[in-house]
This record gives structure tokens, C-alpha cells and sequence, in this order.
């Protein structure tokens, strides 16, 4: 599945963790612009989920990406930009049990 990050400007370990759930980065937006706030475009094509990082986004920045991800009926996370809270986000909303029987194999299963 591919991922809309935003938040945070430099992402440390989190490339990692997304990884052990499947997720690869589509594209990564820090939210600082001025443009992320106003705009109401849509999301890149290709994304199964949009993460946002909520310590390092403004409110108006999480509702534009929360209310496009919603337009465009895709699942959106919410978390701090810390890896334990990315993974206890991410553990709600995917299952990890049945990754030995999936097809996709993308643990490396």
C-alpha cells in the first residue's frame, strides 16, 4: 500500500516501521506551506492511506488532508511522529496475523 505523510520534516526511523506494516511512501508533504493550509486539491494518485503526523501540523493542515482522504474514500491515520505511536496507530488499523498467508508478501514473509 502506498502512503501520504504529513507532518514533520524529517522522518528518522518511520520509513522503517511503515515498512514491517507494507506501507511504502508515496510522497511526503511537511505542511508548512502556506499552500497546504488553503488549498483544497487532491490527494496524489496511487494512495491507500494518509498518516498525519498531528504534533507537527496545524489544524487547518490535518482537516485539508483528513477531509480529502474522506472525498476520496481513503483510511486515514492520526499520531504523533514517534515510531511507538505510529505503530500502536497503524497496529488499529491492519491486521498482522494473516500476513504469512497473504499473497503480497510484503514483510518478506
Amino acid at each position: 500500500m502506498n502512503a501520504l505523510l504529513v507532518g514533520a520534516d524529517r522522518l528518522g526511523n518511520i520509513p522503517d516501521v511503515l515498512s514491517e506494516f507494507g506501507i511504502r511512501i508515496a510522497a511526503h508533504v511537511s505542511g508548512r506551506e502556506t499552500a497546504h493550509q488553503r488549498r483544497s486539491a487532491p490527494l496524489p494518485t496511487g494512495i491507500g492511506m494518509v498518516i498525519l503526523f498531528t504534533d507537527f501540523i496545524g489544524h487547518n493542515v490535518m482537516q485539508r488532508f483528513r477531509d480529502a482522504a474522506s472525498r476520496e474514500g481513503i483510511d486515514f491515520v492520526c499520531c504523533r511522529r514517534s515510531v511507538c505511536a505510529l505503530q500502536q496507530a497503524l497496529g488499529k488499523r491492519i491486521d498482522r496475523r494473516n500476513c504469512a498467508g497473504c499473497a503480497a508478501r510484503c514483510r518478506g514473509n
